[in-house]
């Protein structure tokens, strides 16, 4: 079994030092040639992994080219969006293939939900220690 990887929780609002801290974490987002270093948030409430609508067009993604559609749910429910494949990294995990709801809002962040990147990795919340651990799912 890989060790986990450790990762700590970001404050969402530095104007409130420890007040706002979630549990993001880096990762590589790549689609063809292009490769982003971006944060995900950690969502265990979220039923899909969703990405912003600017990351995928940054990523090189066309809109008219994706035509599955996904209905997201709660805050997100009104939002159009489209199913979408990309490869994502974790150092020092090996990339994993991971689906996103590619919505055509662009003022949420990456969120990382049960399908698929709960599927792909063991996630451990130490929010008393503002500490995530994260390992790949075992083959």
């Amino acid at each position: 079994m890989l060790p986990a990887a450790r990762f700590p929780y970001i404050d969402s609002d530095p104007a409130h030092p420890g007040s706002s801290l979630m549990p993001y974490v880096p990762l590589l987002l790549a689609h063809g040639q292009r490769t982003m270093a971006l944060t995900g948030l950690l969502d265990s409430g979220a039923t899909v992994n969703v990405l912003p609508y600017h990351v995928g067009i940054q990523l090189g993604l066309d809109w008219v080219e994706h035509t599955t559609p996904v209905q997201l749910t709660g805050n997100l429910a009104q939002a159009p969006a489209r199913a979408v494949v990309l490869h994502g990294t974790i150092n020092p995990f090996a990339p994993v293939r991971l689906a996103f709801a590619w919505t055509q809002l662009s003022n949420v962040p990456i969120l990382l939900g049960q399908v698929n990147f709960f599927l792909e990795f063991d996630v451990c919340f130490l929010r008393t220690q503002a500490i995530v651990e994260l390992r790949p799912k075992q083959a």
